[in-house]
């Protein structure tokens, strides 16, 4: 039941390889990647605790020589000071450019990791190994890298490709129902950019989904996966169809700023909101029909995502706070909004030089105080 595919970047392409019992296999995947059979293996402390000796012994088995460094999980740790005690113990190690890091944990993790890879001698090879659903349908697929500052999540980083991506199903089995949830409002989002015969499998299977069934996730990641790799091939630093990607993120990551990067909204409720905000704000611009609108929030609700403000604990939001966040927003061009906005189910667009105006007062409808 395992599915690969092929992200084509010409001499840089590489496959994303999706399907059950990948961790004791991942030495095999990796040994023919290395020039001297060195890797760093970058993991927080609960994946560690899950899945570290399993890794460590198929990468052993394949005779490669793995160090094992480990960070705090959350997204505490993807900062400039995470950033920094990662490359000192990476430099410790007098890793060179023969070698590679290989990235094992969520997006936080990936984003950390790899954004570490893309600067480290000026850059090293990676392989990613997601072991949440959100990272194995986005962050770890399409290299984007990062880390957050207080001026907004994501703003520090750099496009740096994987050489490898290894899905391992069953990880997801140790997931809280709460992380799965984040990973299904990044899978349904494909749906409602580009596929809407998708958003409709979703609304039949989204059960399935979250109680990690082999033969849904199989379909859900793979689908979601083609569908990124064919954008990212297309458009792999975002001067077009790419933006595509971030329907819900404007959005979502101006709430994720606000609350703090916490616990209280979680990256994936965040886009979830986001998402059905889009929808909301295409339809008050006249774009959109509300029947739309009422269908992506009750997809979401039903997987018990949150679709209002009110839902968040930090709530009420500031409209004018939101709006000088999705101001720093990377699509932002010389002042103006970029909004990812849709047209019906299926048919996201980028829709340039939104008026601040009736965003706001849309904020201000949406439950935010002035």
């Amino acid at each position: 039941m395992t599915r690969a595919i092929s992200v084509g970047l010409g001499d840089r392409a590489y496959e994303v390889v999706i399907g059950p019992g990948l961790i004791d296999r991942a030495g095999s995947h990796i040994a023919p990647l290395l020039k001297r059979g060195r890797t760093a293996v970058v993991t927080d402390e609960t994946v560690a605790g899950h899945h570290g000796e399993r890794l460590m012994a198929s990468l052993e088995a394949a005779g490669l020589k793995a160090t094992l460094i480990t960070i705090p999980p959350g997204e505490a740790s993807k900062t400039f000071a995470g950033l920094e005690s990662l490359l000192h113990q990476l430099l410790a190690l007098r890793l060179d450019r023969g070698d590679l890091i290989t990235a094992f944990g969520g997006g936080v993790v990936g984003d950390l990791a790899g954004f570490a890879a893309a600067i480290y001698k000026r850059g090293i090879d990676f392989v990613q190994i997601p072991t949440t659903l959100l990272a194995q349908v986005d962050s770890s697929v399409g290299g984007k890298t990062a880390i957050d500052t207080p001026h907004g999540k994501n703003l520090v980083g750099a496009f740096h490709q994987p050489r490898l991506v290894l899905a391992d199903l069953d990880v997801l089995a140790t997931l809280p129902l709460r992380e799965i949830k984040c990973g299904y409002a990044e899978v349904i989002k494909y749906g409602m950019l580009g596929d809407v015969d998708f958003f409709g499998w979703l609304e039949a299977n989204a059960l399935d989904v979250l109680m990690t069934d082999l033969g849904a996730l199989t379909h859900a990641v793979a689908r979601s996966v083609e569908m990124k790799a064919e954008i990212v091939a297309e458009d792999e630093r975002e001067q077009g169809r790419r933006a595509l990607l971030n329907l819900g993120h404007t959005f979502g990551h101006a709430l994720e700023t606000e609350v703090g990067f916490g616990e209280a909204l979680l990256h994936g409720e965040a886009v979830a909101l986001g998402c059905a905000q889009a929808f909301r704000f295409s339809v008050r611009q006249g774009l959109c029909s509300a029947a739309d609108a009422q269908r992506v929030e009750a997809a979401l609700s039903d997987a018990g995502l949150p679709v209002r403000l009110a839902q968040v604990s930090n709530s009420p939001f500031k409209a004018d706070a939101l709006l000088a966040h999705m101001a720093q927003d990377k699509k932002a061009e010389g002042g103006r909004l970029t909004l990812i906005l849709a047209r019906r189910i299926g048919e996201a667009f980028v829709a340039k030089d939104v008026d601040p105006g009736a965003l706001r007062d849309f904020l201000i409808e949406e439950g935010a105080a002035p």
